[in-house]
C-alpha cells in the first residue's frame, strides 16, 4: 500500500485510495510529525522522549515504542507478522520514516519551488503546489520547540511561492489576474516589501497608475507604523518610475519582438525559402532557452526538415538541416526516433547534393550525423565526425569547427578511459570560442572540461570550469547550464567524501529537481535513482527501500546488481547473462562497474572478464564522474575486486 503524508495543515496520512488513515492520539501524530521533519534520518528514542514530554514519566520509552507499533499497524496493515517494517523502521538508537520523496506534501512543495520552468509551465505548477496547503504547516504542533523552526521555514516558503506566482503572471502579461491575490497577500503580510512592489507594478500594467501610487503610499505608512522602517530602494525606485512613466515598467522586449514579428509576416511570403531557413535559425536560438523552448524547437525541427525536403532542393535541405547547430553535452538523445530521422535525411541530402556544393554545407551535414548518432554503435558516427573536422580545419571556419568538434566529442566514447582526449577537445573549444565570440560553444567547452577533469579526480580544475560556465550562462541567458553545474556540485560532494549519505542524497535530489521541465528527457529519465545507487554502492551500503526504482534506459545494467542486493542471486545471475555491453556514452565506465560488481557477486567469470577488459583502459579514472553527474568510485577499485575474484 502506498502511503502519502500531509503536513501542510494538520498532520494526516492517506492510503492509496485517498482515504485518511486512523493515526490514534496526539502523541502518535507527534511521533509521526517528528520523523517527517527528520527527513528519513534516524531520531533517537531519547530525543523523542525529551520532545514529547516536558517531564517524561517513568514509562516514557515504553510509551514511545507503543506509539511506533501502533503507527506501523496503521501505515502497513498488510505486513505479515514478524516481517520487518519497510516504512517506519528501527535503526540504531531510534526510528526513521523511509517515506519516498513524492509522498510528503511539504517535500513535493519544496521541489515545485526549486524547479526552473518557463512561465507558461511554472504558473500551473505553482498553483497546484499552493493548493496543497490546508492550513498552517504542522498545525496542531504550534508552540512545540521541535516543530516551530520547520513550521516557520515552510510558512516563509509559502509566502515566497505566492510572490513567485504573481511574478509569473506578470511575465505572462496577466497583470490583472495577479492583483486580487496580491491585494489579499499584502493585507495579511504587510512587512513583505516585494509583495507591495509586485502589487503596484501589476496595477500600473493594468492602466491603474493612481491606484499603484496609492498602494506605494499605503506601504510606506504601514512599514513606518508597524516596523518603524522606511521603504527599501526597490519600492522607492518603483514609485519614481511610475511617476515618470519609465519604459522599463512595461515589457519592452516583448513589444519589440511583436513589432519585428509583425513586420516579418508582412514582408516575407509564407511559402518563401527564406522563411524556412530563418525559422530554423529561430529554432536554434529557441533551443538554448531550455524548458518549453527546447521542447518546441525539437518538435518543430523535424517539421522544418520535412518541409525543406518536399521542395526538392537538396542545397536548401542541407542548409535547413545544418543550421541547427545547437551545442550538445549529453550523450543520450532526447528523442531517439527523431535523431534517426534526421540522420537519414542528412545522408539522403548528402547523396543528392551537386558536386559544386560548398564544402561547408557538406561539413554541417556530416557534423549533424555525428551528433545525432551519439550513443549508438554505428561506425558512421565517428567517420562523419572525422570528415566534418577535416573540412572545418581546412576552411578555417571557427563556427563550423566548433560544430564539428561537438560531433567529435559525441563520438569520443568508443572505449573507456578517454577523459584526457575529451579534456583536449574541451580546451580547444574554449580557446576557439573565446577568440571568436561563440558563447554557446564556449559554454560547451567548459562543460566538457568539467566532465573530463571530474573523471580525472581534478575537482579544483573542474570547479573553475563550472564557475566559468555559470558566468557565461548568466551573461548570455543560458538557463540549462545551471542544470549541469548543479549536478556537478552534487557529484563533487559525493566524490570527495566530505558529506554523509544523507547530505549527498539531498544534493542529488536538489539537482534532479532542476531537471523538472528542463526539456531533456534523455538526461532526466532514470538518472536520480542511478546516482543514488552508485553513491550507496561506492560506500558499501546495503539496499534501501525504493532501490528497485524506475531505472529508465539504465535498467539492463542496473537490474543484476539490485537483484543481488535484495538477496535474489539466481535472478541476478539470469539478468546478468542477458545484459548487453553498456552503450558507448558518458556512463560507460559506471555501468561496466555495476556489471562488474554483479558479476563478482554471482561468480560469473565470463562477465568478470568482459568487465575487466572494458575497464582496464580507465584504471586511472573515477567511474561515471566523466558524466559530471555521478560516480561509483575509482575504476581501479573495481578492477581490484575483479582481479581478486578471477583465478590468476
Amino acid at each position: 500500500m502506498r502511503v502519502e503524508f500531509g503536513v501542510l495543515g494538520p498532520v494526516v496520512a492517506w492510503d492509496d485510495a485517498g482515504e485518511a488513515i486512523e493515526l490514534k492520539g496526539p502523541r502518535h501524530r507527534a511521533v509521526l510529525a517528528r520523523l517527517i521533519i527528520a527527513r528519513r534520518r534516524v531520531v533517537p528514542v531519547s530525543r523523542l522522549v525529551g520532545e514529547l514530554w516536558e517531564d517524561p514519566p517513568p514509562g516514557a520509552v515504553g510509551a514511545v515504542r507503543t506509539f511506533v507499533a501502533a503507527l506501523r499497524r496503521a501505515l502497513e496493515p498488510a505486513r505479515p507478522p514478524r516481517a520487518a517494517p519497510r516504512l517506519l523502521v528501527t535503526e540504531g538508537p531510534g526510528y526513521a520514516l523511509r517515506a519516498a520523496p513524492d509522498t510528503v506534501d511539504a517535500w513535493r512543495f519544496e521541489e515545485a519551488l526549486a524547479a526552473t520552468l518557463p512561465p507558461d509551465r511554472a504558473l500551473p505548477r505553482l498553483a497546484q503546489a499552493l493548493g496543497w496547503w490546508r492550513g498552517p504547516a504542522y498545525a496542531e504542533f504550534a508552540g512545540q520547540d521541535w516543530a516551530d523552526a520547520e513550521r516557520a521555514r515552510l510558512a516563509e516558503l509559502r509566502l515566497h511561492a505566492v510572490e513567485r506566482m504573481a511574478e509569473t503572471r506578470l511575465a505572462l502579461g496577466l497583470a490583472a489576474e495577479a492583483v486580487p491575490d496580491l491585494d489579499a497577500h499584502v493585507a495579511e503580510h504587510p512587512w513583505r516589501e516585494d509583495a507591495w512592489r509586485l502589487l503596484a507594478l501589476a496595477l500600473y500594467r493594468t492602466g491603474r497608475q493612481s491606484e499603484a501610487l496609492a498602494v506605494l503610499r499605503r506601504a510606506r505608512t504601514l512599514l513606518a507604523e508597524q516596523l518603524g522602517l522606511d521603504p527599501g530602494p526597490a519600492l522607492r525606485r518603483l514609485e519614481s518610475d511610475i511617476l515618470h512613466h519609465s519604459p522599463g515598467l512595461d515589457d519592452p522586449a516583448g513589444q519589440v519582438w511583436a513589432r519585428v514579428a509583425a513586420a516579418y509576416d508582412r514582408s516575407v511570403p509564407v511559402g518563401a525559402r527564406a522563411r524556412l531557413e530563418s525559422t530554423v535559425t529561430l529554432l536554434r536560438d529557441l533551443a538554448v532557452t531550455g524548458g518549453s523552448g527546447l521542447e518546441a524547437a525539437r518538435g518543430h525541427r523535424a517539421a522544418a526538415v520535412a518541409a525543406a525536403a518536399e521542395l526538392g532542393d537538396p542545397e536548401l535541405t542541407a542548409r535547413v538541416i545544418g543550421a541547427y547547430d545547437v551545442p550538445a553535452v549529453w550523450t543520450r538523445s532526447d528523442d531517439p526516433r527523431q535523431a534517426t530521422q534526421v540522420v537519414a535525411a542528412a545522408e539522403q541530402t548528402l547523396a543528392a547534393l551537386p558536386p559544386d556544393t560548398p564544402a561547408a554545407t557538406r561539413a554541417r551535414l556530416l557534423a549533424t550525423i555525428a551528433l545525432e548518432s551519439r550513443g549508438t554503435r554505428s561506425a558512421r558516427g565517428p567517420q562523419a565526425a572525422a570528415q566534418a573536422e577535416e573540412i572545418a580545419r581546412r576552411l578555417a571556419d571557427p563556427a563550423l569547427l566548433a560544430f564539428a568538434l561537438n560531433g567529435v566529442y559525441m563520438q569520443s566514447f568508443q572505449r573507456a578511459g578517454l577523459a584526457g582526449r575529451r579534456d583536449q577537445l574541451g580546451a580547444e573549444l574554449v580557446a576557439l570560442s573565446a577568440r571568436h565570440g561563440l558563447a554557446s560553444s564556449e559554454v560547451l567547452g567548459h562543460l566538457i572540461r568539467l566532465q573530463a577533469r571530474s573523471a580525472l579526480a581534478d575537482f579544483a580544475e573542474a570547479d573553475r570550469h563550472a564557475a566559468a560556465a555559470d558566468h557565461l550562462a548568466e551573461r548570455h541567458e543560458r538557463p540549462l547550464v545551471g542544470v549541469f553545474t548543479e549536478w556537478y556540485r552534487a557529484l563533487r560532494l559525493d566524490a570527495t567524501g566530505a558529506a554523509s549519505i544523507g547530505e549527498v542524497t539531498a544534493a542529488y535530489r536538489r539537482a534532479a529537481a532542476r531537471l523538472d521541465g528542463a526539456g531533456m528527457p534523455g538526461l532526466e529519465h532514470g538518472l536520480l535513482p542511478l546516482a543514488l545507487l552508485c553513491a550507496r554502492v561506492r560506500r558499501g551500503l546495503p539496499a534501501e527501500e525504493g532501490e528497485e526504482d524506475d531505472w529508465g534506459p539504465y535498467e539492463p545494467w542496473v537490474r543484476p546488481l539490485t537483484l543481488l542486493r535484495r538477496g535474489r542471486r539466481a535472478q541476478a545471475a539470469a539478468a546478468l547473462a542477458e545484459a548487453p555491453d553498456p552503450p558507448r556514452d558518458l556512463l560507460l565506465e559506471a555501468l561496466w562497474c555495476l556489471i562488474a560488481q554483479a558479476a563478482v557477486g554471482v561468480g560469473d567469470r565470463e562477465a568478470m572478464r568482459r568487465a575487466r577488459a572494458a575497464l582496464a583502459p580507465a584504471a586511472g579514472e573515477l567511474a561515471g564522474a566523466g558524466s559530471g553527474m555521478l560516480t561509483v568510485g575509482p575504476v581501479a577499485r573495481h578492477l581490484a575486486d575483479l582481479a581478486a575474484a578471477l583465478p590468476s
